[in-house]
């Protein structure tokens, strides 16, 4: 699963609005279940498609502190790739075959670029809404627990009343190399207890 964390204002509800926009169409259909902050969308081909093979793909929605985390699953592609197989083989028995099977071998084409054209989707919704993979500015400054001032991260002490802020800088996983605020105990890039 390739996991990616957006922050800025956007939501799980736009990110499912945009893809279910592209996807529901042709010989492909979106569901989109769960609630606001935990969505699922789910990619499939159209039972009984006219052509191509079958396909299928999920993707979860998360809403995360000052963001979406986006996790898009493993493409199921048996389908597609019986379909290639029978259109290959069609064509080697009559190479006449080829013309009536290019409508199958166009959309199990379309169908093999659904990751790709998944994550083109999920980038241009977040440069719509603004929303970047940069850290949030909130995750770049530090609150004083003691005064509740605004701190650069790294700062040893406040700048408001002086106290110390070690306990409050953020720690960054050790699996994967996230920054995480002092009292996270799980990544929520890679979901590892810290």
């Amino acid at each position: 699963m390739d996991k990616r964390i957006f922050y800025g204002s956007v939501t799980p509800r736009d990110f499912a609005e945009g893809l279910a926009a592209q996807f529901n169409r042709g010989n492909l259909r979106t569901q989109v279940l769960g609630d606001k902050d935990n969505l699922k969308v789910q990619i499939a081909s159209q039972p009984g498609a006219a052509s191509g093979g079958q396909t299928a793909l999920t993707v979860l929605l998360q809403a995360v502190e000052d963001g979406v985390m986006v996790q898009v699953g493993q493409q199921t592609w048996m389908g597609v790739a019986a379909s290639l197989g029978q259109s290959a083989l069609a064509t080697a028995l009559n190479p006449w075959n080829l013309l009536n099977r290019l409508d199958d071998i166009a959309q199990d084409i379309e169908n093999l670029q659904i990751v790709e054209n998944v994550w083109k989707i999920i980038e241009k919704v977040a440069q719509v809404n603004g929303a970047s993979q940069q850290l949030s500015e909130r995750l770049r400054r530090l609150e004083c627990g003691y005064c509740g001032a605004a701190n650069p991260v790294g700062a040893s002490s406040c700048l408001a009343c002086g106290a110390p802020l070690g306990s409050s800088q953020p720690r960054t996983c050790r699996h994967c190399g996230f920054l995480l605020n002092a009292e996270e105990p799980v990544c929520p890039q890679c979901g590892r207890v810290i």
